[in-house]
């Protein structure tokens, strides 16, 4: 029983570890190349800056979700838990 709960909170703190360098490269990588146009887009398209605001916020779910999810597969032998 301890080994199980051992393992699990080990892959717990490597996910978290490996999400947040992921969250915090993307927050770079989006500020670094798209920061300008999306200032540029508030003014004068809110509509559209909303909607290319709540799609980054999905797509980033979506992607480091992916992401995560085949590490951690690769880090725990191709086991899912």
């Amino acid at each position: 029983m301890k080994a199980t709960a051992a393992g699990t909170l080990r892959a717990f703190l490597i996910e978290l570890v490996v999400y947040s360098a992921l969250v915090v490269a993307y927050f770079f990588l989006v500020l670094h190349f798209l920061a300008e146009w999306i200032n540029a887009l508030e003014p004068r398209h809110i509509k559209i800056y909303a909607l290319v605001s709540v799609a980054l916020m999905i797509g980033q779910a979506i992607l480091l979700e992916i992401v995560t999810t085949s590490l951690m597969r690769r880090l725990q032998g191709g086991r899912s838990e």
